[in-house]
């Protein structure tokens, strides 16, 4: 017994020093919980017919992985017709077992649990045997269990296993009573079914940290100093169009408020024109907020001006192929169009829509992604 139990010991040392090479996730103390049910059978191991004496037993088991390679549970079993006693339930056993993943243990642990692994079983617990009143008296004692565990683990998430279980089960009491006595042992067979329980790193197993070393850090570093830069250029790209915007609206306020002059350039040519830029985001043919503005002051000239007319050209950016830019240009054209029909109510017969594809107007590609009206009066 004493040799049995170093051996034990020995592999749980094994066990926690393999572990503690590697760092690993979801490892708290709720973590890595399961439990299983389980049903077999039992049969005396000397002095009686294998097979004719076999009689059915069934338990439940509550466990906990404490690494990939050591786990514990607590489990209840209960033998049926296993005595002379009339009983339903002849004997219970009550136990603490100790378990050594030797997949793991010889093979390393991969970041998840393998389809197929097998676990040696050792422990120890208390038993009894129930006795109805003509058959004795009920007796309690202490049992020692070795075996071991085959267990196949199923599905993508690795959250049920199905387990086939051998063990021999240790009778000690009476004379000599810390010796694995043959003589006072049965052998079980067990099959059953375990559920691992979610842990906090959302997966049903423990998975490995990946560790960063200090060139990886850098590059990441590198990357996201780029990803800011980049988004500089494109803040001061913006800035540009919001300036040239604001350029244009003062120019239209500034003809607004300057009728004298408007009635000049009547006077001088057969027709007057104004522009005003609508700008859109990349790869979007809707128009922003900020932008409704500038839609806004082409309804209110138009509106004021019930001659006027307006041409509407829609651009794209270089990005993607030429079919996709010749759609996205005619949409912001068109998205244009109907916003001054739908919303300001401008007819439909004093507006003109179409796209121009890939615009080059700006000497910034991101800066072509416009629409232009162009705002004409005749005579």
């Amino acid at each position: 017994m004493k040799k049995v139990s170093f051996l034990v010991a020995s592999l749980a040392v094994s066990a926690l020093s393999v572990n503690a090479q590697k760092a690993y996730e979801g490892t708290r103390f709720l973590d890595n919980w399961y439990v299983g049910v389980k049903g077999g059978v039992t049969t005396p191991t000397a002095h009686s017919a294998f097979w004719p004496n076999m009689r059915a037993e069934t338990g439940i088991e509550l466990g906990k992985q404490i690494t990939p390679v050591l786990g514990v549970s607590f489990e209840g079993l209960t033998g049926i017709n296993t005595s002379f006693s009339k009983t339903a339930f002849d004997d219970l056993n009550l136990g603490v077992l100790g378990k050594i993943n030797l997949n793991n243990l010889f093979g390393g642990y991969n970041g998840e649990p393998r389809l197929f692994e097998v676990e040696g079983i050792a422990g120890f617990g208390w038993g009894h045997d129930f006795m109805n009143s003509g058959s004795g008296y009920d007796r309690s004692y202490m049992v020692s269990r070795f075996g071991a565990s085959f267990n196949f683990n199923l599905g993508e998430k690795k959250a049920w296993a199905v387990n086939v279980r051998p063990a021999i089960v240790y009778r000690m009491d009476g004379d000599r009573a810390q010796q694995l006595n043959v003589n006072k042992s049965k052998i079980e067979i067990l099959a059953g079914v375990t559920y691992r329980f979610a842990s906090s790193n959302g997966k049903h197993y423990m998975t490995i940290q990946k560790p960063y070393n200090q060139a990886e850090v850098n590059s990441l570093n590198e990357t996201i100093n780029a990803l800011r830069a980049e988004n500089a250029r494109k803040d001061e790209a913006l800035g540009a169009k919001d300036a040239e915007n604001a350029r244009l609206e003062k120019e239209l306020t500034d003809l607004r408020n300057a009728p004298k002059q408007v009635e000049t350039i009547i006077q001088n040519t057969h027709s007057k024109s104004l522009e005003s830029v609508i700008t859109f985001r990349q790869g979007k043919t809707t128009i922003s907020t900020d932008q409704v503005p500038n839609v806004e002051r082409i309804a209110t000239y138009m509106k004021n001006n019930p001659k006027s007319t307006v041409s509407i050209k829609g651009y794209a950016s270089p990005e993607g192929s030429a079919e996709v830019n010749a759609r996205v240009a005619k949409q912001r054209a068109e998205a244009v169009k109907n916003m001054l029909i739908s919303k300001y109510k401008i007819s439909a017969s004093r507006i003109t829509a179409e796209g121009q594809g890939v615009g080059s107007m700006f000497s910034e590609p991101d800066w072509n992604r416009v629409s232009i009206a162009t705002l004409s009066e005749s005579e």
